[in-house]
């Protein structure tokens, strides 16, 4: 029996259940419906190549990670991941099941219309699920302090200090002894969680720390920091939710990548921008929005500034020194203008970005 040309493979990946169809030169048609498990997938491979000369499979991002694209990639077949909210849908369409979802799919890499995503290896995801533990770690010691202060706010228990969580903030705490014992226990118990989740920071900084030293993308996180306002785990967070930064073309491109630049609703004559898109990867955003604030001060090359850049490339250093210049002067012309802080912070961050940009592809990985 020869063989057909070419198949584009749709699947709607779900935990426990792939729904599969196949679109050739003379149709598309629902293939069925096949387990969520490794052993499934290499069953329909191996019935598929047996059937095309070619065989091109497609699927949607989700919770349920990268394995199928490197286990096809592994064994020598085409495989496009793509991101949910860049696939073409029609509005009028009220209709939506699984099966339907992997005929468009199928359909749409047919006629080219799908741009897949950047999947990072195996080592550059370990790392990213790790940077990603930290900053969950870190949104629970938010909560936990928040927890502890509500209780100290309901029984008129205050800090007259200047700042909180400080040692002497702490020596405070310790000292605490709230009236009712059944207060106390819960006191207590808040106390313990809010150092808990001090120790698992500690933790995962350590472990963050170890991983960077054989991390292929260590040149590019020690250059990084030669920015202001971008230290160590900035920088890791960064390069680890990026990526490659070759695949961005422009400066322009990553920040749009990024959903820093402004949203627009024009038509003819009328054009009107709104806030930023907020598209794309929210933890890098995020992570050169913090760094922005450093720019509200004067430029200036502090000792921790000149410490993170001693053995640092000259070209690094000159990019960071050009981004001191442009976004601390552009912080004070538009906070000069009365703008909301937030919105200075954030374009601020848009052309930090930028010299990110500049600095990541200057630097080469490690071997």
């Amino acid at each position: 029996m020869e063989k057909s040309s070419t198949a584009f493979v749709g699947m709607d990946v779900h935990k426990e259940s792939i729904d599969v169809a196949i679109a050739d030169a003379n149709e598309a048609r629902h293939y069925g419906r096949i387990g969520g498990e490794a052993a499934s997938v290499d069953k329909l491979t191996r019935k598929l190549r047996s059937a095309h000369r070619r065989v091109v499979f497609v699927y949607e991002a989700g919770p349920c990670g990268f394995w199928i694209h490197r286990r096809l990639k592994a064994q020598g077949l085409e495989c496009m991941v793509v991101s949910p909210s860049m696939t073409p849908r029609n509005t009028a369409d009220r209709i939506k099941t699984d099966r339907r979802d992997a005929m468009k799919l199928a359909r749409l890499a047919r006629a080219g219309e799908l741009e897949p995503i950047y999947v990072p290896d195996a080592k550059d995801e370990a790392m990213r699920d790790l940077v990603r533990a930290r900053e969950d770690a870190v949104c629970t010691q938010r909560q936990a302090r928040q927890r502890l202060q509500a209780l100290l706010l309901r029984n008129e228990i205050r800090y007259v200090g200047k700042s909180a969580w400080t040692q002497a903030h702490r020596r405070w705490i310790s000292e605490l002894k709230l009236p009712n014992p059944a207060q106390q226990i819960a006191f207590e118990e808040y106390v313990q969680a809010v150092h808990e989740a001090g120790e698992r920071l500690e933790r995962l900084a350590s472990a963050i720390g170890a991983e960077l030293e054989h991390w292929r993308w260590r040149p590019v996180v020690e250059a990084l920091q030669a920015l202001r306002g971008v230290q160590s785990i900035h920088a890791v967070r960064i390069v680890a939710e990026l990526g490659d930064f070759q695949r961005f073309e422009s400066p322009r491109k990553l920040m749009g990548y990024l959903g820093l630049i402004p949203s627009e609703d024009s038509s003819g004559p009328r054009r009107r921008q709104g806030s930023i898109t907020k598209a794309g990867n929210s933890s890098a955003r995020r992570a050169l929005i913090e760094a922005a604030h450093a720019y509200m001060h004067p430029a200036r090359v502090s000792w921790v500034i000149a410490r993170r850049q001693s053995g640092l490339a000259k070209v690094a250093c000159d990019i960071a020194w050009k981004a001191q210049l442009r976004l601390c002067a552009r912080f004070r012309r538009l906070a000069a203008r009365r703008l909301p802080r937030n919105k200075v912070i954030v374009a601020v961050a848009r052309e930090l970005s930028g010299f990110v940009w500049a600095i990541a592809r200057q630097t080469k990985p490690a071997a």
